[in-house]
């Protein structure tokens, strides 16, 4: 049964939205096509994120957060490959957190967990999602991450260059990707008080986490990268020609 998890004998379900952001200018990338409409394997970059999220059982509905000037670019791929799940586009913000905002007050009532996924991660795989939509039970919040495998060295400012402070304890270091799931009540809330504050997280958990809140780990792939730079077509191309496609553990 559909969200099966979320529902309880005469209480309504709760809907699980997808709220992809989509806004980014993507300067490192270059080119005057945004990063999420380059072509991925003769596909949009964002056909693929969005691809990923349709195909996940779990998810009821998705929002893409895009620019206003892309709405038209946004809508006919949707139409053209069928992604049923998205009724409504929204317009992005300034900054990525006010983009998850915009999305957050487009969500349909009754929504109840809230996954926010980045357009520019498109080798994220339907299972990998559903793993973190069920990993939120008895937390405030669930992350996809993959160990660090480079050594990190924290750094100082030195005479003309950056000095190291310390080594850090790599078995203990996540590098933090998308999806990243929330009950809505929870993430809204903590924007809210993060808005007032003035205060812009790295990420969606870091601001959840800002305001006490418990954010579980769910492991993920090194497959789902995020495109930054034109190498990262090539790497993700790679990644889809390989047997096991796109993500794998």
């Amino acid at each position: 049964m559909k969200n099966s998890k979320n529902r309880v004998p005469g209480v309504p379900p709760r809907r699980t939205v997808a709220v992809v952001a989509a806004a980014g200018i993507g300067k490192r990338f270059g080119g005057s096509l945004s990063k999420q409409y380059v072509e991925l394997a003769g596909r949009p970059v964002l056909f693929w994120s969005l691809a990923a999220l349709h195909a996940c059982d779990l998810i009821d509905e998705i929002i893409p957060v895009v620019h206003e000037q892309e709405f038209a670019a946004t809508s006919a791929l949707i139409d053209r490959y069928g992604i049923g799940k998205v009724l409504r586009i929204v317009p992005g913000g300034k900054e990525r957190q006010d983009s998850v905002m915009n999305g957050l007050s487009a969500l349909p009532e009754g929504a109840g967990i809230v996954v926010i996924h980045d357009g520019a991660r498109p080798l994220i795989a339907p299972e990998t999602i559903a793993a973190a939509i069920h990993a939120l039970e008895g937390y405030d919040g669930a992350v996809v991450a993959v160990p660090v495998k480079d050594t990190v060295k924290e750094a100082i400012s030195g005479a003309g260059r950056p000095c190291v402070a310390q080594t850090l304890d790599r078995s203990r270091l996540w590098a933090i990707q998308t999806p990243q799931v929330f009950y809505y009540e929870t993430l809204k809330t903590a924007l809210e008080r993060a808005m007032r504050e003035g205060f812009f997280g790295t990420d969606d958990a870091s601001v959840v986490e800002r305001y006490g809140g418990s954010v579980t780990i769910v492991k993920g792939s090194y497959r789902n990268i995020k495109i930054t730079t034109p190498e990262d077509i090539l790497i993700a191309e790679a990644f889809l020609k390989s047997p096991e496609g796109g993500e794998s553990a």
